[in-house]
């Protein structure tokens, strides 16, 4: 009777967990039932405590040792953590935990946290049956399509995190025009590393992501995607006045009522736009 209490206790406080044949490999090795138990642990963003900056250390931390078992087995779901890892160890945490790097130290913890933990969520999401965001479940659909380059596949995932989840968490924390230097404190500290993602994917994933990177925040070889018939406005503005600004400006509209559905809707028209993009571009140089 206790031995029978003791597994009905255990069923009910572990996360469901999707079926094997949806988690356990994309691509890479089998993942063991206990890494995936111990990714559906480490994504639980219900167990951070403390500070903005504690809670951030906490993620950063669990989505480093997560990234670590994707990559150890080199699951394709790792495309986007591994590249993120090496810019959070680099680049964001440094100036993170130094109190004199931004005029307001609290926006900078929360967006960088807001950031993550939508990742992480998603990711929970993925490895518990959940439904992840459109922008991720079409990710980790490419991570099981073995066909595909890992560049191509990885700017997805990069695509996902900053077209739509940056936007999405420049809203939520309530940014202002007032914020934007810290803002972009981050994310040129985040481009001053920019090699250290494509040396990193193409060290464990074999993936010469480069030229896309390069399109997506230079716009470099826009005119043969407009010339194959893809392509929007926002593509086009995202070249013309660069990514970052682009996805800063975003967010700032979604926080007024008046213009939050129409940016919403160019939100979802960039992300699916630069998909298609990548989509050409690999075709045409094969990547």
């Amino acid at each position: 009777m206790v031995m029978l209490l003791a597994s009905v206790t255990v069923a009910l406080i572990t996360p469901t967990i999707a079926s094997a044949a949806q988690l356990d490999v994309a691509c890479g090795s089998r993942l063991p039932v206990e890494a995936v138990a111990e990714i559906v642990r480490l994504t639980d963003t219900t167990t951070l405590a403390g500070t903005s900056l504690q809670r951030l250390e906490q993620a950063v931390q669990q989505h480093r040792q997560v990234t670590e078992i994707l990559v150890r087995h080199r699951d394709r779901r790792g495309l986007l953590a591994v590249g993120l890892d090496a810019v959070e160890q680099a680049a964001v945490m440094p100036l993170q935990r130094d109190p004199s790097a931004f005029a307001d130290p609290e926006f900078a913890h929360r967006i960088s946290l807001d950031l993550l933990l939508r990742f992480l969520r998603n990711v929970h999401a993925e490895f518990t049956g959940g439904a992840p965001e459109p922008q991720w479940a079409h990710y980790f659909a490419l991570t099981r399509d073995c066909e595909l380059s890992a560049a191509r596949v990885a700017m997805a995932g990069y695509n996902a995190h900053l077209s739509v989840d940056l936007a999405n968490a420049v809203a939520a924390v309530h940014a202002t025009a007032a914020n934007a230097p810290d803002y972009f404190k981050i994310v040129d500290a985040i481009a001053s590393k920019g090699s250290r993602i494509v040396e990193v994917t193409n060290t464990e994933y074999g993936g010469d992501l480069g030229p896309l990177w390069r399109f997506y925040f230079l716009g470099e070889g826009l005119d043969a995607v407009f010339g194959a018939g893809v392509g929007s406005g926002a593509l086009l503005r995202l070249a013309d006045v660069g990514a970052n600004v682009v996805i800063f400006t975003n967010g700032l509209a979604q926080q007024d009522p008046a213009l939050e559905t129409a940016t919403r809707t160019e939100i979802d028209v960039l992300w699916r736009s630069a998909d298609a993009a990548f989509i050409v571009l690999s075709d045409i140089g094969g990547l």
